[in-house]
């Protein structure tokens, strides 16, 4: 569930001005699990043979992680060893449709397995957004339904995405981002969060929450609204390749620290900018690869490694299992 659907991102928003009686609307009613979440978001985007349910249009690559000093003071966790670590990567346009426009408005995503020493994984699944669609599964499951296009105009129907917007004003923060925030001109040229807060744990006992960022060490790159009809539609991956084979392609691994207070079991609230960051290591992306290199893999966000815990998040266990449900309907023969 990578998430923010572009689906009308100015039409939600209006949403949070509009009365609608919810009770007037289709919102559901069944506690959100991991299958009823992967049945949402194929109703939003359909079935396609093959791909993800979510960040369906996406590029494998291969690169490097190097821990540093900073990072084991925070974490005992091996990836901030110091040696190199090989990683597997996945950049993808947010949403479930494998043919959705890359030079319109929406989350990137950036995911990566790390394959640590003593057979240890570190998996990820990172948005370009600091916050994630909405507050808990049942939030979630909402977003989806109300998106659902009608059988009759084949478009979602307005009230009940405002229904939705009322009930779940957690719904706001991430498409408030989207509608201001430019379109990527690269993958490699953009923010990435966890969104998620993770426990992390050094090796004197001492625990800290964290969320974290990759911060492309170049900048990052947005194009300008009047230049949008001059890309292609289909850009991405191509653009990737190209860059990776003449400048090094690479990211800053930020910690963000969390204070006494700060929400640690909420995706759609950010920290306060002012919390002390740390730069923990750094990733480097050595080239774009075939699908098949990452194309089993579900990036399952509670795969860490000794040192790093999940929080309290409930979206984190409902990533987890949604992750295995979708890999499996997309697996099968």
């Amino acid at each position: 569930m990578k998430t923010a659907i572009g689906l009308s991102v100015v039409a939600a928003l209006a949403a949070f001005g509009t009365q609608v009686a919810v009770a007037q609307t289709a919102i559901p009613s069944e506690p959100a699990n991991a299958v009823n979440l992967v049945d949402g978001l194929e109703g939003v985007f359909g079935t396609h043979a093959g791909a993800r349910r979510s960040g369906a249009r996406g590029v494998c690559a291969a690169g490097t992680f190097t821990g540093n000093k900073s990072g084991a003071a925070i974490s005992k966790a091996s990836a901030f060893s110091g040696k190199e670590i090989p990683v597997t990567l996945r950049f993808s346009v947010g949403g479930g449709n494998p043919n959705a426009p890359e030079n319109g408005k929406g989350v990137r995503g950036l995911a990566a397995q790390f394959d640590l020493p003593n057979g240890e994984q570190w998996l990820m699944a990172n948005i370009s957004a600091p916050f994630f669609t909405a507050a808990t599964p049942d939030g979630f499951l909402a977003f989806l339904e109300a998106r659902k296009p009608d059988p009759a105009t084949k478009k979602p129907d307005p009230a009940k995405i405002a229904a939705a917007a009322a009930k779940y004003p957690d719904f706001k923060p991430q498409m408030e981002w989207v509608a201001k925030t430019g379109v990527p001109a690269s993958y490699a040229a953009v923010n990435y969060w966890s969104a998620n807060a993770f426990k992390f744990t050094n090796a004197a006992g001492k625990t800290q929450f964290a969320k974290w960022m990759f911060v492309p060490v170049t900048g990052q790159e947005f194009i300008a609204d009047d230049k949008l009809a001059t890309y292609s539609k289909v850009f991405l991956a191509d653009e990737l390749k190209g860059r990776v084979s003449q400048i090094p392609v690479e990211f800053d691994f930020v910690l963000q620290l969390a204070q006494a207070g700060d929400v640690t079991d909420n995706a759609t609230v950010a920290w306060p900018d002012d919390r002390k960051k740390v730069v923990a290591g750094r990733l480097k992306v050595t080239s774009v690869t075939d699908k098949e290199a990452c194309d089993g893999i579900n990036f399952n966000p509670l795969v860490l490694p000794t040192g790093i815990e999940g929080s309290e998040d409930p979206l984190l266990a409902a990533r987890a299992g949604s992750y295995a449900v979708s890999q499996g309907r997309r697996l099968a023969k």
